[in-house]
């Protein structure tokens, strides 16, 4: 086999080995390895090199920004700051119509603002949104829909995990893509907010009428009680590091201590929690530290076979310009993520894809971004759409089936693309703010 081939063949077999069921680390290592070892002929060489990779992947500052953002998450979720937010926007928005579904979509966009995640707001807002949008009328597919579709706004509005995964990945600031995730954030939000407008008007058939109105009403004191924890959050991590106030990962640890700070004052932190707080901690980052690790040895496994190169010159003979190869890769992205989850896409498809767009001169954070957008849909897309997975494990009715959760998601998943064009199309709304 020539060095191509061989990089041909192990995007394959880890296709083949994530879809067994093997951990996507433990398939792009296993991988890494034996593929160095067909280039350079030895054992020794392929541990050495790899063994290298997996230090440089680590061993930078930038780094400790995993670790302080998901403990900051986890203390979020752990404080009930999601189910305040929920009740202060359906207080918000009660009298419009599809008006629930709106405060959903708006608890979970400021939710992100302090989480990161689309799972966490995912798990969060099925057990909050979903049993109170049945009660008010809405369908459950419309109640679960809603629920999928906002939550990716958790891997799009800053602090992001998916963010960081690929400022990382693509040697990027992570201050930058901070930055840059907020304006796109907010016109999906306000894109699924003008969309439930619209289903609730012109087809109450898929949202269901909401003819009960007794939300109880709650007072401004209470509702500035609930609301002061997160906008102070919010204006800590994003305004420190928008204000150039903190570094990212310095911002990290500030966030920590301010959440840690919000749960015990809501008396949410006993010393049994703190625990279990630092241990799923421990967890997530040991997670994602081997993913890193993983992709670092794989993108150097790629360089040794020249697949890159050959990519970037078989698409020259094609006479590909940029917008072609951005379809292409969109496409190619989307349809990965009827397969593979979000993390997976980013360790495969980046090593591939970025030698290739560099030569064209483009901004790697405004690249990033329509990358997150695209990677996104793939939560609310059968058959894997983790999103929708996540939804049907928290939920408390059996009668909901996955079937209806991704019909739910569906105009969702659609507006989603519209905004990845959106945003190849007016970079600025991706680089406004840098």
């Amino acid at each position: 086999m020539s060095n191509v081939e061989i990089g041909l063949a192990s995007i394959v077999i880890i296709l083949v080995l994530i879809q067994s069921g093997m951990h996507v680390a433990i398939a792009l290592m296993t991988v890494s390895f034996f593929g160095v070892v067909l280039v350079k002929g030895k054992f020794a060489i392929a541990g050495a090199l790899l063994s290298q990779a997996a230090l440089d992947s680590v061993a930078r500052y930038s780094f400790g920004v995993i670790p302080l953002f998901v403990l900051m998450g986890v203390l979020v979720g752990t404080s009930g700051l999601g189910r305040d937010m929920f009740d202060v926007a359906g207080q918000l928005f009660r009298r419009f119509r599809g008006g629930l579904g709106i405060a959903t979509v708006f608890a979970n966009a400021v939710f992100a603002a302090v989480n990161g995640t689309s799972i966490a707001s995912a798990s969060v807002f099925t057990k909050v949104a979903v049993p109170e949008l049945i009660r008010q009328g809405y369908t459950p597919r419309f109640s679960v829909g809603v629920v999928a579709g906002s939550s990716v706004l958790g891997m799009l509005i800053p602090p992001s995990l998916l963010l960081i995964l690929y400022g990382i990945l693509a040697e990027v600031s992570i201050g930058d893509l901070f930055k840059a995730g907020i304006i796109p954030g907010i016109v999906l939000a306000l894109l699924f907010s003008i969309a439930i407008l619209l289903l609730a008007r012109f087809a109450s058939g898929f949202t269901g009428t909401s003819t009960s109105t007794d939300l109880p009403v709650m007072a401004r004191s209470d509702m500035l009680l609930k609301s002061v924890p997160v906008a102070a959050l919010i204006l800590l991590v994003l305004g420190g590091i928008y204000g150039g106030f903190f570094t990212p990962t310095e911002a990290g640890g500030v966030g920590t201590l301010g959440a840690l700070i919000v749960a015990q004052f809501k008396r949410r932190l006993g010393v049994r929690e703190l625990g279990r707080i630092l241990i799923e901690t421990g967890q997530v980052t040991a997670s994602i530290t081997f993913l890193i690790i993983a992709a670092h040895m794989y993108s150097r496994l790629l360089a040794l076979t020249g697949l890159p190169n050959a990519m970037t010159g078989l698409l020259a003979d094609w006479n590909l310009g940029l917008p072609a190869i951005l379809l292409l890769y969109l496409v190619v992205i989307i349809l990965l993520g009827t397969i593979l989850d979000s993390a997976s896409i980013l360790l495969i498809l980046l090593p591939l894809i970025l030698p290739v767009v560099e030569p064209f001169g483009i901004d790697l954070v405004w690249f990033g971004i329509i990358t997150i957008i695209a990677v996104e849909v793939g939560l609310l897309t059968p058959p894997l759409g983790v999103a929708c997975f996540v939804i049907k494990s928290n939920l408390d009715d059996d009668r909901i089936g996955l079937s209806e959760i991704f019909s739910g998601a569906a105009p969702f998943a659609l507006i989603m693309i519209a905004m990845t064009a959106l945003v190849v199309a007016v970079p600025w709304l991706a680089l406004a703010l840098i």
